[in-house]
């Protein structure tokens, strides 16, 4: 999932001035506009960057990945006034980096690019909070969430564009700042800024287990645990919506985050 935070940069219409190859910091694998393989070397850089996700990159304020955290979901399995509902906290994935891409393409226009990336397995730990009622009986508890998600495809689209350093938001639009003559080299660097992105995940094997929290109903964890066992793909299912939305507004706020500290020029040459 993760690779969409070096991904807009590489949009086929953009050049920069081109950095030297020996000033670059170690997590970027620059390209150029000339190279005849230039697809795959986007695919090299995004493969590239993996294990300085995994560890993070403080100096650009980039977190680690392993484990990558999630705030809050929740997810209603059945309807009703007392449907059961479970929400999780602090959820805690681990594997993200672990992705090899499978499909990128771009558009012929608005910066619009499509990356799929396929992930062997996610593990998930969270605290988990339920209630409502579960096979005819209230079922209120507490404790922790173990999961596993195996084969995971993961599917971006978004849009990016280039900005120079200058550039402005306003309530009403953008306004374009150029770098004229009497502006310095930093004024003059131009930043990759994405616009939308949404994720799609398909994921092919599910596992979901719950411990109880010291003095919750033993029956109703074992309750939980059946319905985890025999039905993780509905409860997965449920759990897509949120996850989908959430995620990408995530991914979108880091890859800016990076974008901003990182400039055209030393990702993309001539």
């Amino acid at each position: 999932m993760f690779p969409i935070l070096f991904l807009a940069v590489f949009l086929p219409g953009l050049s920069g001035a081109g950095a030297a190859q020996t000033d670059l910091p170690p997590y970027i694998h620059q390209c150029s506009r000339r190279d005849p393989r230039l697809h795959a070397c986007y695919i090299e850089a995004i493969m590239h960057v993996r294990p300085w996700l995994a560890k993070g990159i403080p100096e650009i304020a980039v977190p680690s990945t392993e484990p990558f955290r999630l705030v809050e979901l929740s997810l209603s399995l059945t309807e009703g006034p007392k449907g059961y509902r479970i929400t999780l906290r602090d959820i805690d994935v681990t594997g993200v980096s672990s992705y090899s891409v499978r499909d990128l393409s771009f558009g012929d226009a608005g910066g619009v690019f499509s990356l799929e990336v396929f992930i062997p397995e996610l593990s998930l730990v969270a605290n988990y909070s339920s209630a409502g009622v579960l096979i005819m009986v209230p079922a209120s508890g507490r404790g922790t969430l173990y999961g596993s998600l195996g084969g995971v495809r993961a599917h971006l689209r978004g849009a990016g564009r280039v900005q120079a350093a200058g550039q402005r938001h306003g309530q009403e639009g953008q306004e374009q700042i150029q770098a004229g003559p009497g502006q310095g080299a930093a004024e003059r660097e131009r930043f990759v800024h994405v616009d939308r992105l949404s994720v799609d995940l398909k994921v092919r094997d599910v596992k979901m287990r719950i411990e109880r929290g010291r003095g919750e109903n033993p029956i109703i964890a074992r309750a939980t645990n059946l319905l985890l066992r025999t039905s993780a793909h509905l409860v997965l299912d449920a759990m897509m919506p949120e996850l989908r939305l959430k995620l990408a507004d995530v991914f979108l706020n880091i890859a800016n985050n990076i974008f901003s500290k990182v400039p055209l020029e030393q990702l993309l040459r001539d």
